[in-house]
C-alpha cells in the first residue's frame, strides 16, 4: 500500500461493509429459525403425506444454507472490521507522522520519503550543513530504513526528518500487511455455486474460522477481553458491556468460547454452539469418508490342535491397526451428534418446544448440554445429571429422558413453562467397575456443575425467580453430592435416582430447603446396596436409606435405568417435582419399626 492511497483510505467505510454483512448474517438466521421453528413445525403437525414429506426435506436443506450464510457472512463482516481497525490504526500513525512533518516544515514526498532543509547554522568545519531526503519506498523499507539510520549528517533536520520517515515507513508496511493478509482471508470466504450445504462446505467453514480468529487475534485484543475463569455473573457483565459490533466479533471468531460461558443468554450460546457443531460435524464427517472401510472378511476360522478357532483377519487386522482407533472414535462421537440433531429436528412434534444447545465439544468423550424450551425465560427449571458410561456417543438415551419429562411436566404446569435440560458437562466414569467406584470424576465435575446452575439463575430473564430442580441418576447423584458439599448448589429441589451415595449422609448437607431433597429406587436396582461402600456418607449411609432424610418416591420401573419410562409413576413423580408440585408426589409408607418383631 503505498503513501497515497492509505492517506485517502477511510476506515470507516470497511466498518460500515461490516455491518451490511453483519445484518445479511443476522437476516439468514432469523430465516433459519423460523423456517426451522416455526414453518416446518406447522408443516410436520397439519399436512401428511409424501409430498408434505418431501416439501419438510427441502425446508430442512433450505435452513442448512441459511445457517451456512450466516456463519459465512458473519466471518465477513469480522474480517472486514478486523481490516478496518488494523488499517485505522495504521492510517492513524501515517497521520500523526505527516502532521508533525507539516508542523517542522518539512517535505514528505509523493513516496513517502522526506527532504530536509539546509540547516541556519554553521557545522564545526565552519560551513552550512546541506539540506537531503530521507525515506522513501524504493527498497525494502526496513533495508531502507536501516541503512538511513546508519548514516551521519551534521543537519539537525535530518535526524527530525528520518524520524518521521521511519514512522511513514513502519505505518505503510503496517497497512499493506493488513491488506495482503485480510485480502487473503476474505478471498477464502466463497462457497461453492450451488445449493447444497455439503459436510465439506462445513469442513471449510471451520478451516475459515480458525483462519479468522488466528489472523485477527490483534483486533479481539483490543476488544474487551472475557474474565479469566470468570463466575457466570463476571461473564454476563462482560458480554453486557459489548456492542453489538464486538459481541458479533466474539460469535462469528471464537464461537467455542462464548458457547462454553456460563451466564450468558441460552440464545447466544445456541447461536455459538450451532456454530461449533455443524463445523466439527462437517470436519468429521469429511475426515470419515476418508478412512477406508473396514473390510468385510472380518473373521476367519484356524485349525489348531484339532480344533477351530475364530480369530480376525490378516487384512482386516492391518486395516485395525491402521484405522480402527479414530474411525470408532468418529463413528461414536458422530452418533452423539445425529442424536442431537434428531432433537433439533423434533420440534414441535407433540408440541414439543425449541432446543437449546448451551455447550458442545467432541474432544475426548465429549460435552453437550440440550434445553427443551429457553430456560432463561422457564417458570421452571430442570437439570438432569446422567452417571456412569454417559458420553457425547451415548447421548441419545440421556436427551430422550429429559424429552420425556418435559412433557409429563409441561403437561403438570399447567401453562406455566418448563424447560428440562441434560447437563453432560463432566467427564463420566466409562467403566462400571474400574472408574465408578472413583470419587474423583464426582469431584472434579462439580466446579463445572455449579457454574452451570448459578448461570441460570444469573441469565434469566423471565417474570420472578424460576423454580430450579436438579435431577441426578446413578453416578450423576454422587457429583450432585460432590457439588453441594463443596459449595452452593443454586437449586431448589434436588431428584435422586439409584444412587449409590451422595458423599454426605444426610438430606439436609445436600444445599437445598428442608424436605426438598427426593428419592426414587426402583425394585431390582443393586446400585444403591452396592455403591454405598464407595460413595455413602458416614456409615455407608445412602439416600434410599431412612436415616438419610430424603422424600422417598413410589416407584413402578424396575432395575437401575428405568425411572424415565413413558408412562410410569416413577417419572410423574418428578415431573410433579420439578414443577413445585411436591404435595402432589406419591411417597413410599415409612418402614414399620417392628417388622423385625412381626
Amino acid at each position: 500500500m503505498d503513501l497515497a492511497t492509505l492517506r485517502a483510505i477511510r476506515p470507516t467505510e470497511f466498518s460500515e461493509a461490516a455491518d451490511g454483512y453483519r445484518g445479511t448474517s443476522d437476516m439468514a438466521s432469523a430465516a433459519k429459525d423460523r423456517l426451522d421453528n416455526q414453518i416446518a413445525v406447522a408443516m410436520r403437525n397439519s399436512l401428511k403425506g409424501e409430498a408434505a414429506t418431501a416439501a419438510i426435506g427441502q425446508l430442512t436443506e433450505l435452513g442448512k444454507n441459511f445457517h451456512y450464510v450466516q456463519v459465512e457472512c458473519g466471518l465477513v463482516g469480522a474480517v472486514l472490521e478486523a481490516f478496518s481497525y488494523e488499517v485505522g490504526v495504521a492510517k492513524s500513525k501515517l497521520d500523526a507522522a505527516l502532521e508533525g512533518a507539516r508542523a517542522a516544515k518539512l517535505t514528505v514526498n509523493a513516496d513517502g520519503s522526506i527532504t530536509y532543509p539546509p540547516s541556519g547554522d554553521k557545522g564545526e568545519d565552519g560551513k552550512i550543513p546541506d539540506g537531503g531526503t530521507v525515506g522513501g519506498l524504493t527498497d525494502s523499507t526496513a533495508a531502507a530504513v536501516g541503512r538511513q539510520s546508519a548514516n551521519f549528517d551534521p543537519n539537525p533536520h535530518h535526524r527530525l526528518a528520518q524520524d518521521y520517515a521511519d514512522q511513514i515507513a513502519t505505518a505503510l508496511k503496517a497497512a499493506t500487511e493488513a491488506d495482503e493478509k485480510w485480502a487473503q482471508k476474505l478471498r477464502a470466504l466463497k462457497a461453492d455455486d450451488d445449493l447444497t450445504v455439503s459436510d465439506r462446505d462445513w469442513a471449510d467453514a471451520s478451516s475459515d474460522t480458525r483462519g479468522v480468529s488466528e489472523a485477527g487475534k490483534g483486533y479481539l485484543g483490543s476488544l474487551s477481553q472475557p474474565p479469566a475463569n470468570g463466575s457466570p455473573k463476571e461473564n454476563a457483565e462482560w458480554w453486557q458491556g459489548l456492542s453489538a459490533e464486538e459481541r458479533a466479533a466474539w460469535v462469528s471468531m471464537r464461537p467455542g468460547l462464548v458457547g462454553a460461558l456460563d451466564g450468558l443468554p441460552a440464545t447466544v450460546r445456541d447461536e455459538a454452539n450451532r456454530i461449533v457443531f455443524d463445523e466439527a460435524r462437517g470436519t468429521m464427517r469429511t475426515e470419515l469418508d476418508s478412512i477406508p472401510a473396514p473390510p468385510a472378511n472380518e473373521w476367519t476360522w484356524i485349525n489348531s490342535g484339532g480344533y477351530a478357532s475364530k480369530v480376525h483377519t490378516d487384512e482386516w487386522m492391518n486395516w485395525h491397526n491402521k484405522y480402527g482407533d479414530r474411525y470408532a472414535s468418529l463413528t461414536t462421537s458422530l452418533k452423539g451428534m445425529e442424536s442431537i440433531q434428531s432433537r433439533f429436528d423434533a420440534t414441535g412434534n407433540g408440541g414439543l418446544p425449541e432446543a437449546y444447545l448451551l455447550k458442545f465439544d467432541a474432544d475426548g468423550n465429549g460435552r453437550a448440554i440440550v434445553a427443551n424450551g429457553n430456560p432463561d425465560t422457564a417458570h421452571h427449571q430442570a437439570v438432569y445429571v446422567p452417571g456412569t458410561t454417559a458420553s457425547l456417543g451415548k447421548v441419545d438415551g440421556d436427551i430422550g429422558r429429559m424429552t420425556d419429562l418435559w412433557r409429563v411436566a409441561h403437561t403438570e404446569a399447567h401453562g406455566e413453562s418448563v424447560s428440562t435440560i441434560t447437563w453432560l458437562g463432566y467427564d463420566a466414569p466409562q467403566n462400571l467397575v474400574m472408574d465408578a467406584p472413583l470419587e474423583r470424576y464426582a469431584y472434579d465435575g462439580a466446579p463445572a456443575f455449579r457454574d452451570f446452575m448459578d448461570g441460570l439463575d444469573t441469565s434469566h430473564s423471565g417474570d420472578g425467580d424460576p423454580h430450579r430442580t436438579v435431577i441426578a441418576h446413578s453416578y450423576g447423584t454422587t457429583l450432585v453430592g460432590a457439588a453441594a458439599q463443596t459449595g452452593q448448589l443454586n437449586a431448589d429441589d434436588v431428584v435422586l435416582a439409584g444412587s449409590p451415595g451422595v458423599k454426605v449422609s444426610r438430606a439436609t448437607d445436600l444445599d437445598v430447603p428442608s424436605g426438598h431433597v427426593w428419592n426414587e429406587e426402583a425394585a431390582g436396582d443393586l446400585v444403591p446396596d452396592i455403591g454405598r461402600f464407595g460413595h455413602g456418607g458416614n456409615g455407608w449411609v445412602v439416600p434410599s436409606d431412612p436415616s438419610f432424610g430424603a422424600h422417598q418416591m413410589t416407584t413402578d420401573t424396575g432395575g437401575h435405568s428405568g425411572y424415565w419410562d413413558a408412562g410410569s409413576d416413577s417419572l410423574r413423580n418428578q415431573a410433579r417435582v420439578v414443577v413445585g408440585k411436591g404435595g402432589n408426589v406419591e411417597l413410599k409408607p415409612p418402614p414399620d419399626p417392628w417388622a423385625h418383631v412381626k
